[in-house]
């Protein structure tokens, strides 16, 4: 068995099987699982915020937005040879939510929806999804069958 690639937060990893990548600490964070499943190359995302005009004038780092970050992943799945991607996104979870923060508090439920329309303008289809609630996940990616293993404390494990 191979290493597990780990990608960390505003970060992102792609490969070919049989590696696994993992992505821990999904809360209001969005995973987004890319694959071609004939080629069986992949990438997994960790977004943390859903737009770079979010971003102050020094922040260079395009792993930290849905719109960026899904551009930069699927260019280089692309370069890779990748033709027929399909996504499987998790974790936008609204982890402290309190009547006081409102529809701008919501930071998970804005990235899930900026994750979707970033994919969407890519014309890559969403086949699977794990998103919302109050809890945070863990994501692991295994290139060989293109399984989305998402793992949440106190909940039973699921593939997709």
């Amino acid at each position: 068995m191979s290493e597990l690639i780990r990608v960390g937060i505003s970060d992102y990893a792609k490969s070919r099987a049989p590696e696994i990548i993992v992505t821990y600490a999904l809360g209001s964070c969005v995973g987004i699982c890319l694959y071609d499943s004939l080629r069986k190359i992949g990438g997994l995302s960790h977004i943390m915020l859903p737009e770079s005009s979010m971003a102050s004038r020094t922040e260079t780092n395009r792993m930290k937005f849905a719109d960026t970050a899904l551009t930069d992943i699927t260019r280089d799945l692309v370069n890779m040879g990748a033709s027929r991607l399909t996504a499987k996104i998790a974790g936008g979870a609204q982890m402290f939510a309190t009547p006081a923060m409102g529809a701008m508090g919501d930071i998970g439920g804005r990235n899930v929806r900026a994750v979707k329309a970033a994919l969407a303008r890519l014309k890559i289809p969403i086949i699977a999804e794990d998103t919302g609630r109050d809890y945070g996940r863990t994501v692991y990616f295994d290139l060989s069958t293109g399984i989305m293993k998402v793992q949440s404390i106190g909940k039973s494990t699921r593939e997709l």
